[in-house]
């Protein structure tokens, strides 16, 4: 079957009156995947927003009103679980060949909005974002909040992480370094089109700021187009209000580009 074909809808309960939710089961790779589509029901034309959720597995999932958030400043959002997810075939690799599973994600984003494509990644999200904006060239825009870069600090940094990815990568980055090299987008940034949003907290314990530092100075020496937001006050979890906030702002940013 073709990647991004959609092979199921179903409605969805939304939180929000003003946006219907659709759970969509697609092909990726030949795997049947599925994920979450939030869509303005008001008429009108709107970009396309790529969700790319934190976490593994049951951890970090996506929540319908995180989706639905993003839908109401006006995109339509697609929010892949990833394979192996909420009864989606293959298994979470964490930026292995599941990374397709975004990449096709926009083929499906496709189906319902204009031609304009924004990738969101959020802590694990982030290296699914960049990877995507690598693999592609019909991104309008990427932001990363609290976003993962480098996938053998993340397995220094993470000692409660540890076991998941040595028996998802195979090993130790001592022992597989080549597989954890190959998860790590800081290396290939030189094929991203489209300009990119860093958002961090220095006081984040989950993804440390040195990801958001080492993706900033790969960016430059490849003479990309960037932009970051850094916060000296803030953890991995922004506060309600400045969460709310900040979610305006990147939608903003994501609208100039």
């Amino acid at each position: 079957m073709t990647n991004g074909k959609i092979v199921r809808k179903r409605p969805y309960p939304s939180p929000n009156p003003a946006i219907r939710l659709t759970e969509i089961t697609y092909i990726s790779h030949g795997l049947r995947v599925k994920g979450l589509l939030a869509e303005p029901k008001a008429e009108g034309t709107y970009d396309g927003f790529l969700y790319l959720r934190g976490g593994m597995q049951s951890i970090g999932m996506v929540r319908p009103s995180r989706v639905a958030q993003f839908a109401a400043q006006g995109f339509i959002v697609f929010a892949p679980y990833y394979r192996g997810n909420r009864g989606g075939e293959g298994r979470d690799e964490f930026a292995g060949a599941d990374r397709y599973d975004a990449v096709y994600a926009v083929d499906v984003l496709k189906q319902f909005c204009n031609d304009n494509i924004h990738v969101f990644g959020f802590s694990r999200g982030g290296i699914m974002a960049l990877w995507t904006a690598i693999l592609r060239r019909d991104i309008t825009s990427v932001v990363t909040w609290a976003g993962v870069s480098d996938a053998t600090a993340t397995y220094w940094e993470r000692t409660d992480m540890r076991r998941m990815m040595k028996r998802v990568i195979g090993g130790t980055p001592n022992r597989v370094p080549e597989a954890y090299d190959a998860r790590t987008p800081l290396f290939e940034v030189e094929h991203i089109t489209a300009p990119v949003l860093i958002i961090h907290g220095y006081r984040d314990e989950n993804v440390d700021i040195e990801h958001a530092k080492q993706l900033e100075f790969y960016l430059k020496d490849a003479n990309k187009r960037y932009e970051t937001w850094y916060d000296l006050r803030y953890a991995h979890q922004y506060p309600p209000a400045k969460n709310r906030a900040t979610v305006h702002a990147l939608c903003e940013w994501m609208k100039l580009q």
